[in-house]
């Protein structure tokens, strides 16, 4: 393959991954009409269309997408390449992208991990269990940390460990005088939960649904730390992990005896770069852990 075509590959990459030609101009330190250039002459000596043009919008075709993936991967094994050569092999380099749900879980495996690749530079993002798949798939994360499993041909999912959940209250509310609850104890309860896109949230109503409870939501908050001052503040009972439950002189959790209450946390990376350097390390590491 010549020159110019790996020019002209490399700056289909940087326009198809950042969207537009002016951005991945910019990435590249070239001008637009340069990056537009090569994007044609590649176009053209293959005979494909990569980009659908809408005056200065660019979409990706289907066949664009196809080669954006393999692009993906071109040059991610280019960067760990040149990782490893700037090691001389002596230690790990470069930057592990990481997105979890939540940092209670995540960070034990980022602990353990620093501890044996003290060069490598750790970059975490938090969203939820949607934001992470998808940042996983478009290659805008490498590892993904979430309290389900992933049914997707293109993941790679690990199990990690069971997460009991807890259920909480203001510490005057009348459930705290009782010294052992069943889940019948819940019903008709005013509750304080996530958004319906939420893990926990829906593990609850499963557990509860099978069980013949019926709870109210009367307050729907989309952050834990306001769900936290919520139930603090008497709005209602609140659902967290065990992990994720940090006690409050204003509230207590609830002594209820049920093994069907958790979630359950699962690693996930795209399956075509399971064995790519960093990533297979860190999944090593999560092994160990279990």
């Amino acid at each position: 393959m010549s020159m110019d075509c790996f020019d002209e590959l490399r700056a289909f990459h940087a326009a198809a991954r950042l969207g537009g030609m002016s951005a991945g101009a910019r990435h590249l330190g070239l001008t637009q009409p340069t990056i537009s250039a090569h994007v044609a002459k590649l176009e053209r000596r293959f005979g494909v269309e990569l980009f659908f043009r809408r005056g200065r919008r660019v979409e990706l075709t289907d066949f664009g997408r196809s080669l954006l993936e393999t692009t993906h991967r071109l040059y991610d094994a280019e960067a760990e390449a040149l990782s490893l050569l700037a090691q001389g092999g002596s230690a790990y380099r470069g930057t592990l992208r990481i997105c979890a749900v939540g940092p209670y879980n995540v960070m034990p495996m980022v602990r353990e991990f620093r501890r044996t690749h003290t060069g490598v530079h750790v970059v975490m993002q938090l969203g939820d269990s949607r934001e992470i798949v998808e940042q996983v798939l478009d290659y805008r994360g490498d590892v993904g940390v979430l309290v389900h499993a992933v049914e997707d041909p293109r993941i790679h999912c690990m199990p990690y460990r069971k997460q009991p959940l807890v259920v909480f209250c203001h510490r005057d509310h009348p459930l705290t005088a009782m010294r052992t609850l069943t889940l019948m104890d819940l019903n008709a309860q005013s509750f304080v939960l996530r958004e319906k896109g939420s893990t926990t949230r829906r593990v609850l109503e499963q557990v509860l649904a099978r069980h013949g409870v019926s709870i109210r939501c009367d307050v729907e908050i989309g952050s834990r730390e306001a769900v936290y001052e919520a139930v603090a503040q008497g709005l209602g009972l609140g659902v967290v992990s065990a992990a994720a439950y940090r006690p409050d002189e204003r509230t207590v959790s609830l002594p209820i005896h049920c093994d069907e209450l958790f979630t359950h946390v699962h690693v996930v990376c795209l399956k075509e770069r399971r064995q790519s350097l960093l990533i297979s390390r860190f999944l090593e590491v999560v092994e160990r852990l279990r």
